[in-house]
């Protein structure tokens, strides 16, 4: 039987995303037996981390102040508002460098089998920030799952009664591939949402 810190700790590393009993047993005793200055680290930054990392108050993503170096910068368009699952779909629409406008980040999804529903999401920060006058367009980019699609339908729907405009990112056939490889509900799609050649 194992001690009840070491228990403990295989446990904590069970809430990792992936990680089962067994990949938490080998990380613990790994940690423990060959790079305990690593766990240490890992054990500093996480505490560090929980300590000074908050959400924006304008856009809702992980900042150290109150408000993001995006949402304070003039060289964003904030007539623009993004809307994204997550701070790592964020990071993924600015590393295509496509985009120059403002974000929210709905910090989860419409999933009600997760229990999670708008109120979870807390959209009414969402509709303050799409409503202040300034925002102009509400472009929709949340995933093409299931839930992505429910959250994105009802955002659509609770926007546009407020007279705000809702575009949504298009989906398709991906850049460099090829239609050989292309499954066929995505090709479907690619058809439907074809435009003219200008």
């Amino acid at each position: 039987m194992n001690p009840s810190s070491l228990e403990g700790l295989i446990e904590a590393l069970r809430c990792l995303p992936g990680v089962g009993p067994k990949s938490a047993q080998r990380m613990a005793y790994y940690l423990l037996q060959h790079d305990r200055a690593g766990a240490k680290r890992l054990a500093e930054g996480i505490d560090t981390a929980l300590r000074a990392v908050q959400h924006c108050v304008r856009c809702n993503t992980f900042t150290e102040s109150e408000t993001c170096d995006r949402c304070t910068s003039s060289k964003r368009d904030p007539t623009q508002l993004c809307i994204v699952e997550t701070p790592v779909d964020m990071n993924m629409m600015e590393q295509a460098h496509a985009y120059s406008g403002l974000y929210y980040v709905l910090m989860g999804r419409i999933s009600p089998l997760d229990g999670v529903g708008p109120r979870e999401l807390k959209l009414d920060r969402l509709l303050a920030r799409a409503g202040d006058g300034i925002v102009r367009e509400v472009i929709l980019a949340t995933n093409y799952t299931n839930e992505g699609e429910a959250t994105a339908h009802y955002l659509s729907e609770l926007l546009k009664s407020r007279g705000i405009a809702v575009t949504r990112i298009a989906r398709g056939v991906p850049v460099g591939g090829e239609l050989e490889y292309v499954d066929s509900g995505t090709l479907a799609q690619a058809m439907r949402e074809r435009r003219p050649l200008v």
